[in-house]
C-alpha cells in the first residue's frame, strides 16, 4: 500500500484548504483511512478517520473539518475550514486493513509522506 498526501500551504485564519490523500495498492472499501498531525514538538494528534463510509472527527476540528472519498480516484480528501493558527502542522494520512483503536497513530501500518499546513497572517 502506498499513499500520496497533497494539498498543504499557507493560509490565513479563517481560512480554507483541501487535502487528498491517493491511496494505491489497495481499494478503500478495504481500509481505514485516518488523518494525523504534528506540530513541533508536540504529540501526533488525530483529525479524522473514514471507516465503512463514516466520518470520525477529533474534538479541536469536528464541525469544521469534513472527510470524504472518490472511489474512482482512490482518494480520500480532508475539506478544513475555518482554519486557526494551532491547526498548524503536518498533516499525515495512513490507513491499515486490520481492526483497532482507529483515534490511535499506532493501528495505522501505512503512512504517507506529509504536508505542511501553515494558518498564519
Amino acid at each position: 500500500v502506498q499513499l500520496q498526501a497533497s494539498g498543504g500551504g499557507l493560509v490565513q485564519p479563517g481560512g480554507s484548504l483541501r487535502l487528498s490523500c491517493a491511496v494505491s495498492g489497495f481499494s478503500l472499501d478495504d481500509l481505514a483511512i485516518g488523518w494525523f498531525r504534528q506540530a513541533p514538538g508536540k504529540e501526533r494528534e488525530f483529525v479524522s478517520a473514514l471507516i465503512r463510509g463514516a466520518g470520525y472527527f477529533g474534538n479541536s476540528v469536528n464541525g469544521r473539518f469534513t472527510i470524504s472519498r472518490d472511489n474512482a480516484k482512490n482518494t480520500v480528501y480532508l475539506r478544513m475550514t475555518s482554519l486557526r493558527p494551532e491547526d498548524t502542522a503536518v498533516y499525515y494520512c495512513a490507513t491499515t486493513a486490520s481492526l483497532g483503536n482507529y483515534y490511535s497513530w499506532r493501528t495505522y501500518e501505512y503512512w504517507g509522506q506529509g504536508t505542511q499546513v501553515t494558518v498564519s497572517s
